[in-house]
């Protein structure tokens, strides 16, 4: 990896940051537009997040992910991309290394994820596992 890329947990996102982020959730096809209108929605997402973690280089924001949990027990990590002209370099690892680190200072050891059919793969070489016996399931509005 020849560039120099920062990854850091992030409580609020200022305002060309935001705009990255939605670059980012919208290359990964998890953004609408719908929430376009509310320049909130995005730091939002970020400060009920129990840790967000974002990747730059060059004050770009290149990568981002993020983890829910109770703080106590439990955690899911969840919307880990990072942009294409990236991927293949190590940056996505490095995201959910951040993440699994501020989980593991809270003491939470309980990480679960569902991850989309072609990423398998790369979170099993990090020590995730397929949970056998369960199934996700999602509300249909």
């Amino acid at each position: 990896m020849s560039e120099n890329i920062k990854v850091e947990i992030i409580k609020t996102a200022d305002p060309d940051h935001s705009g990255q982020l939605k670059v980012l959730y919208k290359e990964a096809g998890w953004w609408d537009g719908g929430d376009d209108k509310d320049p909130g929605f995005i730091d939002r997402i970020i400060q009920g997040s129990f840790c967000f973690a974002v990747a730059s280089t060059n004050g770009r924001l290149i990568g981002m992910g993020r983890a829910i949990s109770d703080g106590v027990c439990d955690a899911y990590i969840q919307d880990v991309s990072v942009l294409s002209e990236f991927r293949g370099r190590g940056i996505g690892a490095l995201i959910v290394d951040e993440l699994v680190k501020c989980l593991k200072s809270k003491h939470i050891n309980w990480i679960g994820l569902i991850s989309e059919p072609k990423a398998v793969s790369f979170y099993q070489r990090y020590g995730f596992s397929q949970m056998t016996g369960y199934v996700p399931f999602i509300l249909e509005q």
